[in-house]
């Protein structure tokens, strides 16, 4: 494996915005400048010893710098063409990024990057560079290891020492600079002291090979809302989840059961279900809780979903879910194709 063709090539280095490239204004933390010479500079302060371990890199600014909490699937898209467009030429590209979606970039990459056969690893930091105390240098160096070792072949998220799967990560704390946890599938890696780590046998490069290249579609009619998020909550009811499937703009939902797969025993709100999926609308389900996935139909609760057509999601986070309905829906698939595809692993994310 150390001796693939493009090990020799930079590492490309994607600025898109967020907490790490601010700086103090006035009205508050705003966009700065400079930022390739502030991350060198910054690098250039570490131990010798640990910048000897850092790769070649190549930095480029997105032309709009995205905010995070404004982000929509038109975003992730450009940065999926951008990345495919340059990723060969290059061992490895990071992406900085706001961490209020990084998790939701980090998934839709994975899904529209299948079969790379290189590390894009997606960072960002809780405090700006500068900043006292800041998480950012530790971030961008592990970022920029990880992302120089071939063996890593999909798409990962790096922070606060450890390195997670993109499609399995989640945002779970508003504070802390150990922000992110991947609750459903261990760490792929981690720093440890000044070694970085990879740990056999997690990644897709030993789980899955013979994946499709990069399937790159036009998210441009799903970036309004085709794709809802609908929680329950005791008392839900069938109006009001009718209100959300109804609509001809929505072409797929996110439904967040109870439990293993619970809903209510209403025979409305599972007649609402049963019309949207017999509409081609591509109906999927996850449990409420962070940890564990659903099984509809253990409980009598959960037969419902089954009735109605609505598909498992298994353990997939949200943000995983939600981008793998926005990327099925997308493409020109019947509905068959779409739910098989959605009920199998395309990178790891179930």
């Amino acid at each position: 494996m150390n001796e693939s063709p493009f090990v020799d090539r930079p590492v490309l280095v994607l600025y898109t915005g967020g907490t790490l490239g601010m700086v103090p204004s006035a009205e508050g933390l705003a966009p700065g400048g400079d930022i390739e010479a502030r991350i060198r500079h910054a690098l250039a302060g570490l131990p010798p010893s640990r910048q000897a371990q850092l790769p070649r890199f190549t930095l480029q600014s997105v032309d709009d710098p995205i905010d995070s909490s404004a982000a929509n699937p038109s975003d992730w898209q450009r940065l999926g063409g951008l990345i495919a467009e340059s990723v060969r030429k290059h061992a490895g590209v990071v992406v900085l990024h706001g961490t209020d979606t990084l998790s939701w970039t980090a998934s839709s990459l994975a899904y529209q990057l299948q079969g790379l056969d290189r590390p894009v690893v997606v960072t960002g930091a809780m405090q700006p560079l500068e900043a006292e105390g800041s998480d950012a240098l530790d971030n961008i160096e592990l970022a920029l290891r990880c992302a120089a070792k071939p063996e890593l072949q999909e798409v990962a998220v790096a922070f606060a020492g450890r390195l997670l799967r993109g499609v399995r990560t989640r945002k779970t704390h508003s504070e802390a600079d150990d922000a992110f946890a991947s609750l459903n599938y261990p760490v792929l890696g981690e720093r440890i002291d000044d070694d970085v780590i990879l740990y056999p046998g997690r990644g897709l490069e030993a789980q899955q090979r013979g994946a499709p290249r990069f399937e790159l579609p036009d998210y441009s009619t799903l970036a309004d809302g085709g794709v809802v998020r609908c929680v329950l909550w005791p008392g839900i009811q069938a109006w009001q989840l009718n209100a959300w499937l109804s609509d001809p703009r929505v072409r797929g939902a996110l439904l967040e059961v109870w439990g293993g797969g619970n809903v209510p025993p209403d025979p409305e709100l599972i007649g609402v279900l049963a019309r949207a999926s017999g509409e081609g609308k591509l109906i999927a389900a996850i449990s409420q809780c962070p940890i564990g996935g659903i099984a509809p139909g253990h409980y009598a609760a959960g037969q419902g979903l089954l009735q109605a057509g609505v598909l498992s999601g298994d353990a997939m986070t949200p943000e995983a879910a939600m981008t793998k309905l926005v990327h099925l829906l997308a493409q020109p698939l019947d509905d068959q194709e779409r739910r098989r595809r959605f009920l199998t692993p395309l990178v790891g994310e179930r």
